[in-house]
């Protein structure tokens, strides 16, 4: 089995991030591609994820507003015509005044539950590399002292600290790369998990107003309800 090497040889200085990218040896290759996927997918759950995106705490006054002002058929149409996840969750309310109380409820719940999944789902990418990104920081750890130890036994006088710097560089930079990629993965994917439960908590809030007003106001069916 063939040990990959460090490209430069011996080092002699890392004056930039490039030398230092090059020190690290093959496995500096994936793990720049993690990083290029991690930051891909933080700006993209950073936009999808925003409040005005789920659904603010405005757009749900305006929910009910439009509750207050023109029936459950006006507030239909409000979350119809902009669909955000907020409005799919409370679609349901809309669409099921016919039903009791609790089949009402549980038509909500389980539109939350299927919006919760499929937004946590989309955070599973940060999940892999935040794993995937330390343990190839590891593997360039193994390597770099596999390659040290090579070293020492193809040495026939005594080792000098230069004969190793190039394996311990290598095991040191792939596993500070592979830290520096997990670390803000892993921060990202907390703040994006918090800023989803965040919202389930709004929704549950909204829901709670809008059964008060729904019992308040006088059943009035969507288009194309029961008669």
């Amino acid at each position: 089995m063939t040990i990959p090497q460090s490209p430069s040889g011996p080092i002699d200085s890392i004056d930039s991030v490039y030398d230092m990218f090059l020190n690290g040896g093959v496995l500096m290759w994936p793990l720049l591609l993690c990083s290029i996927l991690a930051l891909a997918y933080i700006v993209e759950r950073w936009i999808r994820l925003r409040d005005s995106e789920l659904g603010s705490a405005r757009y749900g006054q305006e929910i009910l507003d439009a509750l207050t002002a023109r029936g459950a058929g006006g507030a239909l149409a409000k979350v119809s015509g902009e669909p955000r996840p907020l409005g799919r969750v409370l679609q349901p309310a809309f669409e099921s005044l016919e039903r009791n109380r609790l089949e009402r409820e549980k038509a909500v719940e389980d539109a939350g539950a299927r919006e919760f999944t499929r937004l946590s789902a989309h955070l599973k990418p940060l999940v892999v590399i935040g794993i995937l990104a330390p343990l190839l920081g590891f593997l360039g750890t193994v390597f770099g002292m596999i390659e040290c130890f090579a070293e020492i036994s193809r040495s026939t006088g005594a080792i000098r600290p230069s004969d190793l710097a190039s394996g311990i560089s290598q095991a040191l930079i792939t596993t500070a790369a592979g830290l520096c990629i997990a670390i803000p993965t892993q921060a990202a994917y907390f703040w994006f998990k918090a800023r989803i439960e965040r919202f389930v908590r709004r929704a549950e809030d909204l829901y709670g107003e809008l059964t008060r007003s729904l019992d308040r106001t006088p059943l009035q069916l969507p288009p194309g309800g029961p008669a």
